[in-house]
């Protein structure tokens, strides 16, 4: 029992030695392109519009003012992403896209910065002319929006649940921690021309963080004790759950805004099915006219009743 003991005790001393070894660039991962979520791909499936909409997006702000939870000190970084813009004038350009866009996506994030390159090059073409000595042409107007989308991170909710269960026997257990947190995005599209509210809609987006570990404590001698820990944690990215919410978001903006016709599917029998499921699993609810059994036959109210 002692040498299988030590024999124990020598191997894990001598693999965490080996651990403290392993060079950085072993650890190292070349980088790669965005991850395709499903909610995108629900995006990229939208049928096509009837046509395309010029659409501008100026802010999509954090709106939680929450810091990264931590139980053991205060942070100073945010709970959520502070690129919603980024990320909501990125989930427009995904909808329809290929051979069906559904926006034409106007830059209005940045067009201070916009702005003072076309004062430059303005400033260029006054001072010179063309090849044939004459002056060069005004530079064109900008494309107007018809519709302006804006919106925000309204919530972050950490730990709206947390559980946890672990077992020992014989000085061998394991235990499992887990955590639930939740984020909520407003979004909604406005008529540039009334500054009227067409649509608002709002997603909640759940995030998982789970905890494994499991460790083992035995005498394997006279005063010898040996003592193995392990452990690994899970967390889903806070920023991959904003995006996912993000983008469900302007999936049901265009579902919502078709069944309110504000705008419409070139294959009207898709945009009616499309419409048809969005209506049946709105608000976790089955709506009564999807649900309402027809009246029998003759049993229709006649005018004036």
């Amino acid at each position: 029992m002692t040498s299988l003991g030590s024999s124990a005790a020598a191997a894990c001393l001598l693999a965490l030695a080996a651990c403290g070894t392993i060079p950085a660039t072993m650890l190292a991962e070349s980088p790669t392109l965005g991850r395709r979520t499903e909610t995108v791909n629900e995006l990229r499936a939208l049928p096509a519009p009837q046509s395309q909409l010029d659409v501008a997006v100026f802010s999509f702000l954090d709106q939680t003012g929450q810091h990264r939870p931590n139980n053991s000190f205060a942070e100073y970084s945010y709970a959520v992403t502070q690129g919603g813009a980024s990320i909501l004038i990125n989930a427009l350009m995904e909808a329809g896209r290929g051979d069906h866009p559904w926006f034409h996506v106007l830059e209005r994030n940045r067009v201070a910065d916009l702005l003072q390159e076309r004062q430059i090059i303005r400033a260029n073409r006054a001072e010179n002319v063309g090849p044939d000595a004459r002056p060069l042409p005004p530079l064109g107007p900008l494309r107007n929006a018809g519709l302006i989308v804006t919106g925000g991170i309204i919530a972050y909710d950490s730990n709206v649940l947390t559980s946890g269960f672990g077992a020992t026997y014989l000085g061998i257990g394991a235990s499992t921690e887990y955590r639930r947190d939740n984020v909520s995005v407003f979004l909604r599209a406005v008529s540039v021309l009334s500054g009227e509210v067409l649509v608002s809609v709002t997603t909640d987006k759940t995030i998982y963080s789970v905890g494994l570990s499991s460790g083992a404590n035995r005498y394997v001698g006279f005063n010898r004790l040996l003592q193995i820990e392990g452990g690994v944690t899970t967390n889903e990215p806070r920023q991959l759950a904003v995006r996912q919410a993000i983008e469900k978001a302007v999936h049901t903006m265009i579902v919502e805004g078709a069944s309110k016709g504000f705008w419409g599917f070139a294959d009207e029998a898709r945009g009616r099915d499309l419409v048809r499921e969005y209506e049946t699993t709105r608000d976790g609810q089955i709506p009564p006219q999807v649900t309402a059994e027809p009246p029998p036959s003759g049993s229709m109210p006649r005018g004036g009743e």
